[in-house]
């Protein structure tokens, strides 16, 4: 990356509804096309922006700021308590940054004239992520989750399969995972299969992470 792109990756830009992190395109392919990436319980924008120099030079990638703040520099989209020994949502928390984040992604499309929108996450951000593309598929082409769930609250409010048919998922989970264990990624594709959706699907001997060798597999489905 040059020096100028680093300048610009890492001020922050506050004209949204959210405030994040962006890296121009430096290439084009004929349509515009972004990368929305949303962070982990705990994190911020700073995070997944770092995956950047790593990803194809034709997208635009933006990594926003939840809008729930925990402690100093560190966000969520919805506050889970985790006291009972499973995830227990903060429903009305999560209805709003789902909100929020189709706000922001339609402030995008229309900000940066963008044709397509791949919406992706780690962790709590994959479950957001899951979650928008699978209510509201027409908002975005594709959804990217790492090391993620989809919410048994909100499968009732999944769009039909025939909405479904074209959203593109690429899932990678880690068998280590001691967060959110393996058993969340093969139940997300199975649920995924019965609608219609054959996600790319990666599995590796990882802990709760997105390793070089996700980013690389990440990089080639987005270039396809």
């Amino acid at each position: 990356m040059t020096s100028e792109t680093n300048q610009r990756t890492n001020i922050p830009v506050t004209d949204l509804v959210l405030e994040y992190l962006v890296r121009p395109a430096r290439e084009s392919s004929g349509k515009q096309k972004a990368l929305v990436l949303l962070h982990g319980v705990g994190s911020n924008e700073q995070d997944l922006i770092s995956l950047a120099p790593y990803l194809p030079e034709d997208f635009i990638v933006i990594s926003p700021r939840g809008p729930f703040l925990l402690s100093e520099n560190r966000y969520a989209w919805y506050q889970v308590d985790f006291s009972t020994g499973k995830p227990v949502i903060n429903a009305a928390q999560e209805s709003q940054s789902r909100n929020i984040i189709g706000e922001f992604i339609e402030q995008v499309k229309a900000k940066y004239r963008v044709d397509e929108v791949y919406l992706g996450g780690f962790s709590q951000g994959a479950i957001m992520s899951y979650t928008l593309g699978l209510i509201q598929p027409a908002m975005v082409t594709g959804v990217l989750a790492f090391s993620g769930r989809i919410l048994q609250e909100l499968r009732s409010l999944v769009a039909a399969a025939d909405q479904l048919k074209n959203l593109k998922v690429f899932i990678a989970h880690g068998t280590q995972d001691g967060t959110l264990p393996v058993h969340y990624a093969r139940e997300a594709k199975s649920f995924l299969e019965s609608k219609g959706i054959t996600s790319a699907y990666l599995e590796l001997d990882m802990g709760h992470q997105i390793t070089s060798e996700v980013v690389v597999a990440v990089r080639e489905w987005l270039e396809k």
